[in-house]
């Protein structure tokens, strides 16, 4: 019984050692100056941010390559409290860190945010700091980027008199921009306007908005985020709505994009000129309808409508005329093509409210692959009101043929042949390839240039869309 309890106690202690060196172990630290610590970026990168509205997180992780505990002596970040970034590690926002211990084989977080002083410069700018990491007698950086622009914000704005911005700033809009009746908001060229994702732009008065071919003079409206990944998410600001008093609107050489809704058109104008002119305009990445009128009137030409929910929306009636436009959906990551391009439709859904519809496109494209849509095109029709839609010199895929609609020279479930559409790289050129249908095809053309201010045959055949072969 003695030898039994002496070898048991003898075994206990045993096994007691062996756990015991095997704890000990695995809690030593690496003191050697060889001990491997690897970052996952050697650079954090901020693309282009708002002056005081910071940007998005950016975050790397450190990985302790070791069977062993390392211990970090000091976390820097060499700007101190003065530095435009902020730094958290491991859940601890501060600007030092000391004696940092990280199991063996195990990874620790840093996160960073920046924020610009709006009284440096009123041109985009380059700021940069450092994090410092020590270990083991080694030194570790981290550098920290960030491309900054400078802006002028303005919040609720309510435009009481006549009015006009200026380009020497890019303009941040925050709360809502409504412009009231009989007043007039002048945009001039070159203007850039950033809107917030609870901002929508109301016009009761009159909004006018001309750029010009030059890049650096088109008009731009997109939303406040300009960092990735969210510059190419659609649905990031409202739209622009030019509600029932609205009248003599123009929108030239704009750039609308990434919105909810791009320019929706309510009830008839107050004068005999339509609501809204449209020239030379583009729209891209818009998540639900780029163009819409509820029995309002929208003229447009050599328009780019691209990658959408729906290109052109008409209810409830109204008069529409296009001439020399692209509405073009190509599926990709951000946005599924789930709808038609055009709709038309001279009632709601409700069947309830109904006037006369006429709707004209000419010399267009209208064409849609990737998603779910056979007809690019759909007519919805109520009985007893007037539903008049003509069609020249137009592409437009189908399955269906409309049968409320006047065709004449239409190329139909013919592919444009545009120049680049790759979705994986969102790289899109819809100029025609050498051999499109669409080439030549725009007979008696009136237009002298396209969407580009390049020169068009007047007169004779140009081509279909809103660009010229040239």
């Amino acid at each position: 019984m003695k030898r039994f309890f002496k070898l048991k106690y003898f075994g206990f202690f045993i096994c007691s050692f062996l756990l015991l060196a095997t704890s000990c172990k695995k809690e030593s630290f690496i003191t050697s100056g060889d001990a491997l610590l690897r970052a996952s970026e050697d650079t954090l990168h901020f693309d282009t941010v708002f002056t005081t509205l910071g940007s998005t997180t950016q975050y790397l992780k450190l990985f302790n390559q070791n069977d062993a505990k390392l211990n970090i002596s000091s976390i820097e970040l060499m700007g101190g409290a003065a530095s435009f970034f902020k730094l958290n590690v491991d859940g601890l926002p501060g600007t030092s860190f000391k004696n940092v211990e990280m199991e063996a084989n195990d990874s620790l977080y840093f996160f960073a945010t920046v924020r610009i002083d709006p009284n440096i410069a009123n041109l985009p700018f380059l700021v940069r700091d450092s994090i410092k990491i020590q270990f083991n007698g080694n030194t570790k950086w981290i550098q920290l980027e960030a491309y900054g622009k400078n802006a002028r914000f303005m919040k609720d704005v309510v435009v009481t008199k006549d009015s006009s911005f200026t380009n020497d700033l890019p303009i941040v809009i925050l709360g809502s921009l409504i412009v009231n009746q009989n007043k007039k908001l002048t945009i001039p060229k070159g203007t850039e306007i950033y809107i917030h994702p609870n901002a929508p732009i109301i016009i009761d008065g009159t909004l006018i908005a001309i750029g010009d071919t030059a890049a650096s003079d088109k008009i731009i409206f997109q939303g406040i985020r300009i960092d990735d990944p969210y510059k190419d998410y659609p649905g990031s600001w409202p739209g622009i709505y030019f509600r029932d008093n609205s009248k003599d609107n123009v929108l030239q050489y704009c750039i609308l994009k990434n919105a909810y809704q791009g320019t929706i058109a309510i009830n008839p104008s107050m004068n005999s000129n339509p609501k809204l002119t449209l020239n030379e305009c583009v729209f891209d990445n818009i998540y639900d309808v780029a163009i819409g009128g509820t029995n309002s009137s929208v003229t447009g030409r050599n328009c780019l409508v691209s990658n959408v929910g729906t290109g052109f929306a008409a209810i409830s009636g109204g008069n529409y005329t296009f001439n020399h436009c692209t509405f073009v959906s190509i599926s990709n990551y951000y946005l599924s093509h789930k709808k038609p391009l055009i709709i038309l439709s001279n009632t709601n859904e409700n069947d309830v409210f109904f006037d006369s519809l006429t709707a004209i496109i000419n010399n267009s494209i209208i064409y849609g692959e990737g998603g779910f849509v056979d007809d690019e095109i759909q007519t919805v029709k109520k009985s007893g009101t007037g539903f008049t839609a003509t069609m020249t010199n137009i592409l437009y895929k189908h399955k269906t043929i409309p049968a409320d609609i006047n065709f004449t020279n239409a190329l139909s479930a013919a592919d444009p042949l545009f120049t680049t559409i790759d979705y994986n790289k969102r790289i899109y050129d819809f100029k025609l390839k050498d051999g499109s249908p669409c080439i030549d095809a725009a007979i008696g053309s009136t237009l002298a240039f396209d969407l580009n201010g390049k020169p068009r045959p007047v007169g004779s055949a140009a081509d279909i869309g809103c660009y010229e072969k040239q």
